[in-house]
Order: C-alpha cells, then structure tokens, then sequence
C-alpha cells in the first residue's frame, strides 16, 4: 500500500504540472458524510471537461467568484451569507473538507455555493467560459514553505496565464497568506501580470467580507502576520 507521504514526495521531486492542491489524508466525520450523501446531488457539480452554464447551474445571472481551496468551508460560507447577490464557484479536492463544506451550506440555507471537488487549475482551464468571473479567492494557500519547493506554489506567472482569460475586466484577484516569504512572492508576481493593477499601495487592508478564522485569529495574538493582496483586472 502506497504510502502519501511518498506520493506527494514523488510529485516534489517531478512536478507534472501547476496544482491547486497538496495530497493528504484526513477523516471524514459521519455528519460529513451524511452531507455529501444528500446535499452532493444538488450542490456538487461533477467535473467534466466542457464549459459550464453558469447561468443554468445557479438559475439566474449574477457575478461569480472562484474559490480555490477552501479548506473546511469556514470563510466560504460566511462570503457566501454576506454576499448572497454574488455565486462562489468552489474548489477543494479533500472529501471532508467538501462536506464540511456542505453542513454549513445547510445550516446557513444557502443557495449561491456549488463545489467541484476537483483540481482548480484544470476547472479553470476546462469548466470556465471566457470573462466569466468577476472575483478569485486564494485564501491560505500551501506556502510550500522550504526553498527547493517553492516552484510548487499556486501563485506563478504560468497560473495567472491560465486564470486572466476568465477574469472579466474589473474582476479581482484576492489572495491572503500567513507566510511573509509567499507574501512577497505574490506581489511580485501579481505586479508582473500586465492585465492586473494592484488595489492598494502594497499589502491590502482585510476586505469586509473575509472573516478572522479561528485559525488566523490564535495566529494574530501569538505575533503572526497575516497579508491580504487585492489586485483587479484592466479595463
């Protein structure tokens, strides 16, 4: 039997191409499972090679967000109840963070989230029509923290190649770390992407919509930093 930790080793040393995601293992609770088995059909969209219909899939016209990696849907589903004239478009591979995701789209009675549980790089590349995100969300990414791997982060020049061609004009681009080294790294990145300016003199201030996670809140009284970037596509 196949160890993972070997596996992700295997993709370190012979990255195939830009992932969204980190390979690892986690228990999926009953209530978890008991979401994905009702609330899947109605809100998890299998991934198939072929443009979307947006409209279709959400019964109506409304700006759509991008949600790559949501982790256990914290942040996700409280974007979704303050902004509930916006769909949010959500990628995450791991199966009890889908149905983590899930329980609270039930609780909160959500109707404006749909998950892929997929690689996000491949539903932006297949799933996703031409212009037609009006935001992305990038929230805590693997900070792939040692050196030889930081070719491994999400936020690289050939990632923005693949996402700007769906990010309609005055769409944005919101990124937030805890790691002061990615930090950098996406500013850099982002101020090189030509279709981009930078909303801000720098590091952005917390948009209204994010919320202090439990996580990142223990992070902040223990002296961590945290750092938003809100950059917007070209008109």
């Amino acid at each position: 039997m196949t160890d993972p930790k070997d596996e992700t080793r295997e993709l370190v040393r012979h990255p195939r191409a830009i992932r969204s995601f980190v390979l690892r293992t986690g228990r999926t609770t009953a209530g978890q499972a008991r979401a994905i088995e009702t609330l899947a059909p109605r809100y998890v969209l299998p991934y198939r090679a072929e443009p979307l219909d947006l409209d279709a899939v959400f019964g109506r016209t409304a700006p759509r967000v991008l949600e790559i990696g949501f982790g256990m849907g914290e942040a996700t589903a409280h974007i979704a109840s303050v902004l509930p004239d916006h769909d949010f478009v959500c990628c995450e591979v791991h199966t009890p963070g889908v149905g983590a995701l899930l329980m609270r789209v039930e609780e909160k009675q959500l109707t404006n989230v749909r998950i892929v549980q997929h690689d996000a790089v491949e539903v932006i590349e297949h799933m996703l029509p031409p212009a037609s995100l009006s935001g992305v969300h990038i929230f805590f990414p693997d900070p792939w923290h040692k050196l030889r791997h930081h070719k491994r982060r999400l936020v690289q020049p050939a990632f923005l190649a693949k996402l700007m061609p769906r990010l309609a004009p005055g769409g944005y681009v919101h990124c937030a770390t805890d790691w002061e080294n990615y930090a950098q790294q996406m500013l850099d990145v982002l101020s090189q992407e030509p279709a981009l300016e930078n909303t801000a003199a720098g590091y952005s201030p917390k948009p209204h919509y994010r919320p202090l996670t439990k996580f990142e809140n223990r992070g902040l009284k223990l002296g961590h930093g945290v750092w938003d970037l809100v950059f917007r596509k070209r008109t």
